[in-house]
């Protein structure tokens, strides 16, 4: 099975062609959630996704109901919010067949306050100090989906690189 990442009406380029990257490196499934903030041929997205963009698994959603409706069990729906409860590291993800879906809000405003209302059973959120408003979007998909992967045993994951010193020998 697989992870996802889905995000609801990303505003900001840059930070979807860093979660695009994520996707691909990860062999997660980036969700977005319409109206988007930009094209997603847009020369931003492209930059910051580099050439990884035509290697993520993409699906667009009309709409926020659009998208609930294509997740076949709730139970594995996350909320990542920093209204929340429960930390993102509590729960239980190491069963590698079932599809994980982490949502996130859009960088201004978040998820919609009555959907979060009515869900708080489904919010993670990241630690942090009161210091900072938030956290950078692309930088809690890569947390939330590599605690996802570490408590998967990085299944499907594997070294891709060899060492300078490897090919001497």
């Amino acid at each position: 099975m697989a992870n996802h990442i889905v995000l609801f009406e990303p505003l900001i380029p840059a930070n979807t062609g860093n979660i695009a990257r994520t996707a691909a490196a990860t062999d997660s499934y980036l969700h977005l959630i319409k109206p988007l903030g930009f094209e997603t041929d847009d020369k931003h997205l492209k930059r910051a996704g580099l050439d990884y963009w035509d290697s993520v698994k993409v699906v667009y959603h009309d709409s926020l109901d659009d998208f609930l409706a294509t997740v076949p069990d709730q139970r594995y729906l996350y909320l990542v919010s920093k209204f929340a409860d429960r930390t993102y590291s509590d729960c239980a993800l190491q069963d590698p067949t079932v599809e994980h879906y982490f949502l996130f809000g859009k960088e201004t405003t978040g998820l919609p306050e009555p959907f979060m209302r009515a869900n708080p059973e489904k919010a993670v959120r990241i630690p942090m100090t009161d210091h900072v408003r938030a956290l950078n979007l692309s930088n809690c998909a890569a947390l939330v989906v590599y605690e996802a992967l570490r408590q998967q045993d990085f299944a499907g994951l594997e070294r891709q690189h060899t060492y300078a010193h490897d090919k001497l020998k």
